[in-house]
């Protein structure tokens, strides 16, 4: 079954396609380019969503499959008109960054604009994304430090401020 084949069955769940197009990823039955290439030319937002969400799912679970590819997409979704599109994208950013530290530049940047979305899950997932990059502590942390620190004092939401603030207790420690 090819991915559109997969996309289009209406017997399976969200959830189903998302973990077999994971799992299809993960086994090397498709590429990430494969995927990303559907992703891009996807008409629907819902299949879009899916694709990046198996990408989230694929690399949280294998994290060494992560390529610059994968991050490229990753980041440029994180400026699609779409939330979902954005958060899904936010958690790859989050699970791959450690092997990407020094390709972050547009992702902070694109992230730090989502930090402003009105969407509380496309902040948590920004949130998420930031908070494991100044943990990495790269060329970024100097400045990424005090506007984390000024992204908590305008957050509304205490589980984003908290989201910042144990990234923040946990840099400060080392």
């Amino acid at each position: 079954m090819n991915i559109a084949e997969l996309l289009a069955d209406k017997g399976l769940k969200a959830k189903e396609k998302t973990e077999a197009l994971s799992k299809l990823l993960m086994d090397d039955k498709i590429t990430a380019t494969e995927l990303i290439a559907f992703a891009a030319s996807a008409k629907k937002d819902a299949d879009q969503g899916t694709c990046i969400e198996a990408l989230e799912f694929a690399t949280r679970l294998q994290p060494a499959i992560a390529t610059l590819e994968i991050l490229q997409f990753a980041t440029r979704s994180l400026m699609h008109k779409a939330p979902r599109l954005k958060w899904e994208s936010a958690k790859v950013i989050a699970n791959i960054a450690s092997q990407f530290p020094e390709n972050l530049d547009e992702a902070i940047h694109h992230l730090l604009t989502n930090t402003e979305h009105e969407g509380t899950v496309v902040r948590w997932a920004a949130a998420t994304a930031l908070s494991t990059i100044l943990s990495l502590k790269t060329k970024h942390f100097a400045e990424l430090l005090p506007t984390c620190e000024a992204i908590i004092l305008r957050e509304k939401s205490e589980s984003i401020q908290k989201i910042y603030s144990k990234a923040i207790k946990k840099v400060k420690k080392t």
